[in-house]
């Protein structure tokens, strides 16, 4: 119970319930160990539980019928996933899967919608968080729409660091070049030789499996000119 207290007191949505409330979440909070590559949940699955990722990353995705795939959000420790099916009730609107080694706590919908209602602030703290997933939503769909690979693909390296609110020294993205192809909407070979060219100008670093972000003035600019040449 004392691990769960300091791992729920640490997620930004909980950090200000009061003691008792925080007591009562950790009796619906079940801790759950996952493989990489496990699927969590899928498209289509009944929205019955809520999940606090402790640690690892939780790849969010949807596949067409002819295989392509597209990452919509990577979730890692510290933040909650499968809040709008658990709110609404409904059918889970893309699939989880773990994209590392993760931990993670699942708090059941019938535990877990009584208790919300009971707490107003959290309600409140959710339509925040609803609201940044719009918004992260909408940027990528208008990268999509209005900026060309450069932009594009700069964008999302300067959200993901964002998001995680890396340190300017270390602005280390666990990503792969695949990951981040499927993100953007981009072929891997696209992706591939722009960050090559943004690695000769030392705006990137490659390392395996992960891309190092060292010049976010330069990427910021690219991003700021809009549509254009590749870069």
């Amino acid at each position: 119970m004392s691990s769960k207290l300091s791992v729920l007191r640490k997620q930004p949505i909980f950090s200000d319930l009061d003691p008792e409330a925080l007591d009562q979440l950790c009796r619906y909070a079940k801790h759950t160990t996952l493989k990489r590559g496990t699927t969590i949940v899928s498209k289509g699955d009944p929205g019955n539980s809520l999940i606090v990722v402790i640690s690892g990353t939780i790849k969010i995705s949807v596949s067409s019928p002819d295989g392509r795939s597209a990452i919509l959000n990577l979730i890692g420790p510290g933040e909650i996933f499968g809040e709008v099916a658990v709110l609404d009730g409904k059918a889970r609107t893309a699939d989880a899967t773990a994209n590392s080694n993760c931990e993670i706590y699942v708090i059941d919908r019938r535990d877990f919608i009584p208790f919300v209602r009971s707490q107003p602030a959290l309600a409140m703290k959710f339509i925040e968080l609803l609201c940044t997933r719009l918004r992260w939503t909408s940027d990528q769909v208008e990268e999509v729409i209005l900026q060309n690979l450069p932009g594009r693909l700069a964008s999302a390296l300067l959200r993901l660091t964002e998001k995680h609110k890396l340190a300017p020294a270390g602005r280390t993205i666990a990503i792969t070049q695949q990951e981040i192809s499927e993100m953007v909407g981009m072929t891997r070979e696209s992706i591939n030789k722009q960050l090559r060219a943004w690695a000769a100008r030392n705006w990137v670093r490659l390392e395996h499996g992960v891309i190092v972000v060292l010049d976010v003035a330069s990427l910021r600019e690219l991003v700021e000119a809009g549509s254009g040449e590749d870069a």
